[in-house]
């Protein structure tokens, strides 16, 4: 198959595959405030889709797309076997985890410990490549201890891109296998942005995204200047509506004509939806925990949430809960200059 038709749409923006976060119900949530960003799954291991319930692990509403795949495996007969299966499901690209550095993760030998082995790493790109018509892509870290040059990381992006991969996205921090959480990988390891820059210089080609430190529109803009996408990770879950701004700054779209009560309301119409086939309201709840970044009234709203998601909550929980954040913010479009911070703040509610 020709690279030509395989190759990967340029999304100036992502959200980053997270453990327990980027599930189906948060991807959606995210989904109606911002239609164009590029969402990946949590990342799926090989033996989850070919050994357990494929469908309870590769489901999700073509509402959610484009959404990424993310494998975690090396063995390249069995992600290629499960690529073609996400190219069933409808995913838009398959991508390969080579950047998560948990020790469950690495007793079954993927994930960032594959960075010691490019080549390994290539023949499952190659074997995944051959046997799916979608791009596929790899996130990766800028190293791992022993593999931690700049030499190391272009060695590795030439083999894996060779093999087919035509986007790289990587997270510029070392993952430290030994000593460090994943949590403590995710901030202890020192940025090197100016590393994925040359990279993108190197292999002008290929598609580079940044993921790391991102937190502001500010941040985005200044990355894109020398790379062709940013990866954002924690502070999509912890202040979602970030993302009001992300398809008229980046994707040339107008502003959504909604307001964030309109996208509870819908939020709400989810939850009932899903809990009516049998979903349990917390898992779903517990996504929209952090919408209210710093705005007055959060700290309450969240109790209520807290509180009550648990056991048999109100239908409506979700709208209740709004009567805590004020309506000037509610009610105010998604396309409107943000409120100053005075008619929002109070950290004593």
């Amino acid at each position: 198959m020709s690279f030509e038709k395989k190759q990967p749409i340029l999304y100036p923006v992502s959200v980053a595959p997270m453990m327990d976060w980027t599930d189906r119900h948060f991807r959606f949530f995210l989904r109606l405030i911002t239609k164009h960003s590029l969402f990946y799954t949590e990342m799926v291991t090989t033996g989850a889709i070919l050994r357990g319930d494929k469908h309870r692990f590769l489901r999700f509403s073509q509402e959610e797309s484009p959404v990424s795949l993310q494998l975690g495996g090396d063995n390249p007969s069995q992600l290629a076997e499960c690529a073609k299966i996400g190219e069933e499901y409808g995913y838009s690209e398959i991508n390969l985890n080579v950047g998560c550095p948990s020790d469950k993760v690495q007793v079954g030998n993927f994930g960032a410990c594959l960075m010691k082995d490019p080549n390994k790493v290539a023949d499952c790109i190659s074997e995944m490549d051959s046997k799916t018509s979608i791009p596929v892509t790899v996130k990766c870290r800028i190293g791992v201890r022993g593999k931690e040059t700049l030499e190391d990381l272009y060695e590795f992006v030439r083999s894996v891109s060779q093999a087919g991969a035509r986007r790289i996205t990587i997270h510029a921090r070392i993952a430290i296998l030994e000593g460090l959480s994943p949590a403590q990988n995710r901030t202890i390891p020192p940025l090197r942005y100016d590393d994925v820059y040359s990279i993108k210089k190197s292999f002008p080609d290929l598609v580079i995204e940044l993921n790391g430190g991102v937190k502001t529109i500010s941040d985005i803009h200044s990355h894109l200047d020398k790379v062709d996408g940013v990866m954002i990770g924690r502070a999509a879950y912890e202040n979602p509506f970030l993302f009001s701004e992300v398809d008229s700054e980046f994707f040339g779209t107008e502003p959504l004509s909604l307001s964030r009560r309109d996208i509870f309301e819908l939020a709400q119409e989810y939850v009932s939806s899903q809990t009516a086939e049998g979903e349990k309201p917390s898992r779903i709840l517990k996504h929209l925990l952090g919408a209210f970044h710093e705005i007055r009234g959060a700290r309450s709203y969240r109790r209520i949430l807290t509180e009550k998601m648990y056991s048999n909550p109100s239908p409506k929980l979700l709208i209740e809960a709004l009567q805590f954040i004020p309506d000037e913010y509610l009610d105010r479009k998604l396309g409107i200059p943000k409120i100053e911070a005075k008619e929002v703040a109070n950290p004593v509610v």
